[in-house]
């Protein structure tokens, strides 16, 4: 018989991080699904960059998009992502992924199996609100299993969207 417990996030229990253009809601860490997965909810404004180049060495990783457009980089390809859609890209896979120009998404991201990721997203509302440095963040990629990756096609994709 399975001893594990159920991971259950409740709505008012999500600790929610934000930036003017981008929300994540804190829904599972590792550690309370016996690392089986870590779950995080993102809401995007339209055109609004989420992830910047990375990947991981230990997870695959799954979007699921909720509402809206989801625009991303999964290896050498862009793709658009609509609402009822997704992906999963395979560890050490470089991806990234942001708003369409037209839309904003809502979508929920799943690590599998499971690291250790409200720290990085805490992490993260701090260097976005001043109160860590840079230096500080690229420390702990090995420790969150996120490393970024330079992606030219990526990077003039996104700014050419901007115009």
């Amino acid at each position: 018989m399975d001893t594990r417990d159920i991971a259950l996030c409740l709505p008012e229990d999500a600790e929610t991080l934000s930036t003017d253009r981008v929300r994540v809601r804190l829904l599972t860490d590792s550690e309370a699904s016996d690392g089986t997965v870590s779950t995080v909810e993102v809401t995007l404004d339209q055109g609004a960059d989420g992830a910047a180049p990375h990947y991981h060495t230990r997870s695959d990783e799954l979007f699921y998009v909720a509402d809206g457009e989801l625009q991303v980089m999964a290896g050498d390809r862009i793709l658009t992502v609509g609402a009822g859609g997704s992906l999963v890209v395979p560890r050490r896979m470089p991806h990234a992924f942001g708003a369409t120009p037209d839309s904003g998404a809502r979508i929920l991201i799943a690590l599998m199996p499971g690291v250790q990721r409200f720290e990085y997203f805490r992490l993260l509302d701090r260097l976005a609100k001043g109160t860590a440095d840079h230096t500080e963040f690229l420390a702990a990629q090995a420790e969150f299993d996120n490393y970024f990756i330079d992606a030219p096609t990526w990077t003039a994709e996104r700014n050419a969207q901007r115009r």
